[in-house]
């Protein structure tokens, strides 16, 4: 496996071999810590792969990606060099854009698609309002995001952190805030959506959306809490999926 695709996940591999791999996509201004403790809440033949966006943690001097095309194929090419197992994507808020673009050319490509499909706080592509927040000034920028939610703390508030945080959100939000996907493709693989039910950034009818965009089976699920439900309920969450990941049989191949 080459260096060139190991810096794009945070590995947590299981002392037993795996029988799939859940691959992570965390949310705008958000890192593969998020995702720090699944892997021992799930069973142990699921190995979990955070996925570590450029310009931040490890991959802080690498500038941020700002376009939603370069990011999903360069994870997608990414990800080729762990095809020996069948891969269930989760993203949460930009994260789940991410792992939707990222279905779709898993499933276009030669290789195999995703086996399940996971999305969390993020109303689907063609239902999206538009925002421009990463135009706005870094006060306004915070406080749009606050407005959801946190998970804990307010590291904005922090000089240093607020100084290191705000351009790697603004690039985000950038990447997401100018994703407009025309006709969006619907994928083969089942899709569960995923919302915290006070989440101000998603509307229940922008959600069910998503299931326009698979064939096969879809689902909502919602939890008690705010836009980062996901962190104080991380245990309900991983359970959810846990039970989704153990119904798929061994072997079972998408596409």
């Amino acid at each position: 496996m080459s260096a060139s695709s190991e810096i794009w996940f945070r590995r947590y591999a299981r002392t037993g071999v795996p029988r799939l791999r859940l691959v992570c996509f965390p949310h705008a201004g958000g890192n593969a810590q998020l995702f720090h403790g699944w892997s021992s809440r799930l069973p142990a033949d699921v190995e979990v792969l955070a996925v570590r966006y450029p310009g931040r943690q490890e991959r802080m001097a690498e500038p941020c990606i700002e376009s939603m095309d370069e990011l999903a194929d360069r994870i997608s090419e990414a990800l080729v060099a762990y095809g020996d197992l069948p891969m269930a994507l989760f993203g949460h808020s930009m994260g789940a854009a991410v792992a939707y673009e990222v279905a779709v050319r898993q499933e276009a490509g030669a290789g195999e698609g995703p086996v399940r499909v996971l999305l969390s706080g993020r109303n689907a592509p063609h239902r999206t309002s538009p925002t421009t927040l990463h135009k706005a000034a870094d006060d306004v920028l915070v406080a749009g995001v606050s407005r959801l939610g946190t998970l804990g703390g307010d590291p904005y508030a922090v000089p240093e952190l607020r100084e290191l945080l705000l351009p790697v959100l603004r690039s985000d939000y950038k990447l997401i805030e100018t994703y407009h996907p025309h006709g969006p493709v619907a994928l083969r693989a089942p899709i569960v959506a995923y919302q915290g039910d006070r989440d101000p950034g998603t509307s229940h009818e922008q959600l069910l959306a998503w299931g326009e965009l698979t064939t096969g089976a879809f689902e909502v699920r919602s939890f008690p809490g705010d836009h980062f439900y996901l962190a104080p309920r991380e245990a309900e969450l991983t359970a959810d999926i846990a039970g989704r990941l153990a119904r798929i049989p061994s072997g079972l191949r998408a596409g």
